[in-house]
């Protein structure tokens, strides 16, 4: 059975529904990022970096218990294990390309709109218009991908397709204060809607929530999610 660690945010969502899809058995260890459970020595041998997702499957390569964190890895490894969610051959070159915008560009930027929106410390305008700015961008490069397509690689419903829901959930969060956020980008809106309405996304949201997750944001939430802000003591 898989382990898969797990704070109900974006990226973990995005495994969350993977694993819902393809009916993979597989366990929840909550690892409750405000408390800082994400730098335990023991987690750290799973994900160096210290964040999650993460997952340890015990069948990996050869019969050998196999370790991946980040979410676009975990979601190229179990697809390549189980065969599906790739779309075809032809579709590779695509996938990988979309895969990678997700992961460098509209998560990354989504993430900072947030931090910057909800944890600076204090009003940081140039940043707020900054991030916001490029997640609108990459929406709208999105939206123009979608014009005419049902999903983003492909004819079929892959990988991709779930790394974007996984963040595209959570636009109300990254553009604070707009009442419909994707109004503006018609068809990635159709194109979310599609994805939010299929079963496994009920299920995958229903993930975790047995877990009573630390929400107050105090200082040591702080240290803990944003650890390089604090830097010991020299």
């Amino acid at each position: 059975m898989i382990r898969f660690y797990f704070h109900p945010t974006p990226n973990p969502a995005k495994v969350a529904l993977f694993l819902e899809e393809s009916g993979l058995d597989y366990t929840v260890i909550p690892v409750d990022t405000r408390k800082g459970e994400q730098h335990d020595p023991a987690f750290r041998a799973i994900n160096p970096n210290g964040k999650v997702p993460a997952i340890v499957d015990p069948d990996g390569p050869d019969g050998t218990p196999a370790h991946v964190f980040d979410s676009t890895a975990i979601l190229l490894y179990l697809a390549e294990k189980t065969g599906r969610f790739l779309g075809t051959p032809a579709d590779r070159p695509e996938l990988l390309s979309w895969l990678m915008f997700i992961a460098t560009g509209l998560g990354p930027y989504s993430g900072q709109a947030v931090h910057f929106q909800y944890f600076a410390p204090e009003d940081q305008d140039y940043a707020i218009n900054r991030y916001r700015r490029e997640a609108q961008r990459h929406y709208q490069v999105l939206n123009d991908h979608l014009v005419g397509r049902e999903y983003i690689a492909g004819n079929s419903y892959t990988i991709a397709d779930m790394s974007a829901w996984g963040w595209i959930d959570r636009a109300a969060r990254v553009m604070k204060g707009t009442k419909d956020p994707l109004t503006p980008w018609p068809h990635l809106k159709r194109f979310f809607h599609t994805i939010d309405s299929r079963p496994a996304v009920a299920r995958a949201r229903a993930v975790g929530q047995d877990h009573a997750f630390k929400t107050t944001t105090d200082e040591q939430a702080l240290r803990a999610l944003f650890p390089s802000n604090y830097p010991p003591a020299s």
